[in-house]
């Protein structure tokens, strides 16, 4: 009898276990991304994909959105675990600055890594005759979506070009609409932020001849933000690109927020690194992302989760 009654609490504390372990709430995942035709969000489907497998209870989705600026504020909103955005937006977000698409400083933003960087490609139909910087002058330019982090950087260029939106037609479309539209000559240029060999640019240059124009040092250093750094793409990272050409990079940051629990964003941090081989099947820009840069130079404070993995790891 004792021995029935020995069994029967100990199934009944088993069943207890077991129902604990099904009611452990589930961590959700949603990371913040760009157009599906950019790089952003292949990346952080590749992310979706690692953290899923390698997070016990994880439901991980991707979202695309017009990336930088919209991935911070809904970041602030709570509407989100994990975010790519460009650095200079990142610090501009920190700082609310209201010209940059943010009303207030917004404080809950955490570093997760610094990642690969942005280059700035600007590409022209042959034949619109650009190839430089001033000879966008009367032209119809698509600059990425009003405010996003690509026609920030776009403005800051023009600016320090000696140019303004009033010398241009401006247009402000996604990535794969202005390559649409440059192959059906309804637009003759289009300025893109984004890693190396994105999907859009690749697709053009398959389809037709491109001029692709320079960013010189010498604008570089006029724009005054330690953000934007002199750069190349490299010769033959797109069809009919014979010569490399001089740019400008700029460093992107997966960033989360401080309400996100620290074990959580341990794991983000230790399987991003864990993973970077795979991660690199995703896109060719993960490639550039690596532990000895990825807590350097950040604009926001790291999330303690993050800090920890770095600490044990020697990058801090």
């Amino acid at each position: 009898m004792q021995v029935n009654k020995r069994f029967t609490l100990l199934a009944a504390a088993a069943l207890a276990v077991a129902a604990t372990a099904q009611a452990a709430p589930p961590v959700f995942i949603n990371i913040l991304t760009g157009g599906t035709s950019g790089v952003y969000y292949p990346i952080g489907v590749g992310l979706s994909q690692i953290y899923s497998s390698g997070i016990e209870g994880s439901k991980t989705s991707v979202q695309a959105t017009k990336a930088s600026v919209e991935n911070l504020n809904l970041l602030q909103a709570g509407r989100g675990e994990l975010a790519l955005a460009l650095g200079d937006s990142v610090a501009d977000a920190k700082n609310g600055v209201e010209d940059a698409g943010f009303k207030a400083p917004l404080t809950k933003l955490r570093a997760i890594a610094g990642a690969y960087p942005n280059y700035i490609q600007i590409v022209a139909s042959e034949e619109s005759g650009i190839k430089t910087l001033a000879d966008l002058k009367g032209k119809t330019v698509s600059v990425g979506a009003a405010k996003s982090g690509t026609e920030l950087n776009a403005r800051a260029i023009f600016k320090a070009a000696g140019l303004t939106y009033s010398d241009m037609k401006v247009q402000y479309l996604p990535f794969a609409e202005s390559v649409d539209l440059i192959k059906n000559r309804q637009l003759d240029a289009t300025l893109q932020s984004s890693g190396l060999g994105m999907a859009a640019i690749r697709d053009l240059a398959s389809t037709m001849k491109l001029n692709y124009v320079s960013i010189p040092t010498d604008v570089v250093q006029k724009i005054g933000n330690p953000a934007y750094q002199s750069a190349m793409i490299p010769a033959n990272t797109y069809d009919g690109q014979a010569d490399a050409v001089p740019t400008v990079a700029i460093t992107n940051i997966l960033v989360t927020r401080e309400d996100v629990p620290d074990d959580v964003a341990y794991q983000m941090t230790k399987l991003l690194f864990d993973n970077l081989p795979r991660l690199g099947t995703s896109h060719s820009a993960a490639k550039d992302i690596s532990l000895e840069n990825a807590a350097k130079n950040l604009p926001i404070a790291l999330h303690p989760g993050a800090e920890r993995y770095y600490k044990e790891v020697g990058a801090l």
